[in-house]
């Protein structure tokens, strides 16, 4: 599972704490009613208090640490040499993607978040205060917004968390373009819905377009082999509940997944992901049955039985987007 730092988790819970579970609860209620209603920049219009935005941040930071850490873990085991010295992170929050990127790549020295809501932009410095990191401590926060009229962030690594579906979608294209304008290397996550893909797969293919090189999880450059309007390509990372975390869920289990679209390019680093498994292998007596998207064919189902020895052990282990074959079965 992917756990919080232990001194993320300290501040998380400490500003929760500043306030009662009544409180927060109606925070989260009219956030989570938002996002269903399908409003543009719902965080935004949300994290107008001091409660509101410490509502957000238990309610969501855990789940974005979560899935922005799982896509760092790929880029950085496919191109282990990457090491980052420099991060913009656009539309930030309370910067979950600072502390995933650190815990990916101590050779970070310079953070930078970009943030419109001043709130979030507190307490996001609150958190950092104690951070055993000294690059988290020294962390930059920087109000604005994605202006595709202004300089372009220039960084090492430039992150886009969450935010695409907050903008219009007629700016999307643009604030793309913008994004990598100046970048090294480019993040992009978006929910792992439908819609999140779709904004996901434009967004690869526009980095495509604009000369960047995809990293992962695509293991080609060719269009999305996924039938548009029938499935969509995401993945998930599963997130334990503990402390305020857990009481502001509100829920029964002590664990969740969090599940999300991702794309990551390049300008320096040409290299491809693995094939993918694309979704939880299908185990039977003596097979497993495992969809791929690969760099030769695009989709296909690929059937491994105890005749295959090894490989068929790797794939009874094989989990919803680990490559394939393992490396050491290659």
């Amino acid at each position: 599972m992917a756990t919080l730092p232990d001194d993320l988790q300290s501040a998380l819970d400490g500003a929760l704490r500043r306030f009662s579970q009544q409180d927060l609860s109606r925070s989260v209620d009219r956030l989570i009613s938002r996002y269903r209603e399908g409003r543009a920049a719902a965080a935004e219009v949300i994290l107008q208090s001091e409660v509101d935005v410490a509502a957000y941040a238990g309610y969501r930071m855990p789940a974005t640490f979560a899935a922005v850490r799982a896509v760092f873990a790929e880029v950085a085991a496919v191109v282990p040499e990457f090491a980052p010295r420099t991060l913009v992170d656009v539309g930030g929050g309370t910067g979950a993607a600072l502390w995933a990127a650190q815990d990916t790549w101590p050779s970070l020295v310079d953070l930078t978040v970009v943030e419109q809501a001043p709130h979030a932009v507190a307490l996001g410095k609150r958190l950092v205060a104690g951070a055993r990191e000294p690059a988290l401590r020294g962390a930059t926060w920087r109000h604005g917004l994605i202006d595709p009229g202004a300089p372009a962030p220039r960084a090492d690594l430039v992150t886009l968390s969450y935010v695409l579906g907050e903008l219009p979608e007629h700016t999307r294209a643009d604030a793309v373009r913008w994004l990598a304008r100046e970048a090294d290397t480019v993040v992009l996550i978006e929910p792992g819905t439908p819609a999140g893909y779709e904004r996901i797969v434009a967004a690869r293919d526009l980095l495509v377009e604009l000369g960047l090189s995809l990293l992962a999880p695509c293991p080609h450059e060719r269009e999305c082999p996924i039938p548009r309007g029938q499935d969509w390509c995401h993945f998930a990372a599963r997130l334990p509940r503990v402390g305020a975390h857990r009481l502001i869920k509100e829920g029964t289990l002590n664990f969740e997944d969090e599940k999300f679209s991702y794309v990551a390019a390049s300008r320096t680093w040409s290299r491809r992901s693995a094939n993918r498994v694309l979704r939880h292998p299908l185990k039977r007596k003596g097979m497993v049955v495992l969809r791929l998207c690969t760099g030769e064919d695009g989709l296909e189902d690929t059937t491994v039985s105890k005749r295959h020895g090894d490989l068929y052990r790797a794939a009874r282990d094989a989990k919803w987007g680990d490559e394939w074959p393992p490396a050491d079965q290659d």
